[in-house]
């Protein structure tokens, strides 16, 4: 009795649920596209650069001077008295040690920075597919995990134009 119950459900739900392909307007966007195009996004790496150059350029300066200063110890070093030499080579490491904590620190804040820029980013774009799709009547937009797309559905020129309206 229970498999008959259950192979009548069965049944009806294969009847119903089929959807008519007919008339259902189906998109795809490629996002990687989008991602490599889109204005924002370079809008986005400038800002990154711009927030970030100081801080960078301070790295450089201080690199050199370490490399001055180890070229110094190199070329002076032998006939350096003992102290003085030990001296400068713990200001060396010293320098060294806070510039490898300097420049992980930029590193983390870099990182940070752009996964937040991405994100806005990502919703930006998810927000103009929704748009586009509402205004459009399209019932299905696909992104991801697609085989292949024809030109017909394919709707990532569009998604684009509006990401550079937006600027």
């Amino acid at each position: 009795m229970k498999q008959l119950v259950c192979s009548a459900c069965i049944l009806m739900a294969m009847v119903v649920l089929p959807v008519s392909a007919e008339g259902l307007k189906v998109g795809f966007v490629n996002v990687a596209t989008l991602m490599e195009k889109a204005p924002q996004v370079e809008a986005a790496n400038r800002a990154l650069k711009k927030e970030f150059s100081a801080r960078d350029a301070a790295l450089a300066a201080e690199r050199y001077a370490i490399l001055r200063l180890e070229k110094k110890l190199q070329t002076d070093g032998p006939v350096m008295s003992e102290s003085k030499r030990s001296k400068m080579e713990r200001d060396i490491l010293k320098r060294k040690r806070e510039f490898n904590r300097k420049k992980d620190e930029l590193a983390e804040d870099i990182n940070l920075r752009r996964s937040e820029e991405l994100n806005k980013l990502q919703k930006q774009i998810y927000d103009v597919i929704v748009s586009l799709a509402k205004k459009e009547k399209y019932d299905l937009i696909v992104t991801q995990a697609v085989v292949y797309a024809s030109p017909k559905v394919d709707i990532t020129n569009k998604v684009l134009a509006r990401l550079k309206s937006l600027r």
